[in-house]
This record gives structure tokens, sequence and C-alpha cells, in this order.
């Protein structure tokens, strides 16, 4: 069975790269290539399950700009850990901010609908700053409680990912006040009123959300199921 799931992700992976080779000599090719050239060295046992802070961290432990910090961070899902097309449209959203519960908006980029959903119901934002190569740079990052003592922790993740034990492995996850960080938020601010309600109201972050966020986890088919929502709850 090993041999025929090693021979599925190849050709994945093979699928994923071919499917690129035709864009333009543009940045966004050459940060989608370093993912996927790096795919191995991020997810060892190539299990990518709600993985996203994996992502994350390989991206801002690299010696690069903001810009290129930006560019990375749309590539991934936070909340799958799956690659993104580097043409998406990103979905505007509305988080609550650790500690203060203000309300903050920003573009996500996702691999599916619902994993915009998810990740507004189980995670929070908290301002980051960084020195990169251009300087220090502050930004708003989606992050998790500790998931490292759960008695069910996810069986389809890959805990040694994110854990040492009960404590967050900082090797191998970025973390915040004992918070992993999963992703970014792009253009994070202070949400107004109108963003408000164009959140509740739009289709997907309004009505969608709403039915998939009332959903019963054990019924919860669509993006990656009860995954994320296991290890972030």
């Amino acid at each position: 069975m090993r041999f025929f799931k090693n021979i599925f992700i190849f050709a994945a992976i093979s699928i994923l790269t071919l499917s690129f080779s035709n864009i333009s000599n543009s940045s966004e090719k050459n940060y989608y290539k370093d993912l996927i050239n790096d795919w191995s060295r991020i997810f060892p046992d190539q299990n990518r399950n709600a993985a996203g802070p994996k992502f994350f961290k390989y991206i801002i432990d690299k010696n690069i700009t903001y810009e290129d910090f930006i560019e990375y961070n749309k590539l991934y899902c936070a909340v799958s850990g799956s690659l993104i097309d580097p043409n998406s449209e990103p979905d505007f959203l509305l988080v609550k901010e650790k500690g203060t519960n203000q309300k903050i908006c920003g573009n996500y980029y996702k691999c599916c609908v619902p994993c915009s959903c998810d990740i507004m119901k189980y995670s929070e934002v908290q301002k980051m700053k960084y020195q990169f190569k251009d300087g220090i740079k502050e930004f708003f990052v989606f992050t998790i409680k500790n998931p490292c003592n759960k008695e069910d922790f996810p069986n389809r993740v890959n805990k040694d990912y994110f854990c040492n034990g009960d404590k967050i492995n900082s090797k191998q996850v970025f973390s915040l006040d004992d918070r992993i960080v999963i992703g970014l938020l792009h253009n994070g601010k202070s949400c107004k009123k109108d963003e408000i309600d164009f959140v509740k109201n739009h289709p997907i972050t309004g009505r969608y959300c709403e039915l998939r966020n009332n959903t019963p986890i054990e019924n919860l088919q669509t993006g990656m199921g009860d995954i994320f929502i296991k290890l972030a709850r």
C-alpha cells in the first residue's frame, strides 16, 4: 500500500508542476516552484493535512523581502495545507483579534470555500512584527490555540509537525503566545461597518458559512471535513 501511496503522491506533484509549466516567467511562478521543489522538505512524510503552519514556518525562515513573504503566502491554504493556483482570487472575510475581540478584515487565499468558513470560526488573528531583508514589518496572522494536549488530536494530522510532547514544536511551526501561526491575513485592518455587512451578507462568507458552521462536526464532508476543526477548536 505504501508503494501505491508514494506513486500517487509523485503523480500528484508532477501534475501540479506540469499544470503551471506554461505560466510566464513571473515572480509568482518562481515562488510556486520553490514550494513544489521543497515539498518533501516541508512535509517529510508527504502528509500536508491541516499543515498550513508548516508552509508559514518554511516561508518566514527564508532570508527574503516583505514582498516575497506576501507572495509566498498567497500560494497555500492555511486550513488544509493545499497548494493554491497562483492566479486564485482571495475571499474577503473577517476574524476576531485575539485578546480584543475586535473584528479584523482582510483577504484570505484558500483552496476551497469551506476553508474560509472554518478559518473565520476557529482561528483568531494577532499582530506580528518581523525583520525582513528590507526592514521590520507588521501584519496580521491567523493563529490557533495549542492543540498538543488534545485527547482527540486528529489522527490524519502528523502530530510531530506541531508538537513536542504537550508543547508546540518551535522547530516545525511558528508560534505566538503559545498559539500556532497557521497563515497570513492579507491586507488586514480593523473592519468598517460596510465591510462587516459585506461579509455577513455575502453568499459564501455569509449564508454558506452560516450553514456550514451550524452543521454538526460529524456530518461535515467538504473541505477538510472535521480534521482542521478538531485540531483548532
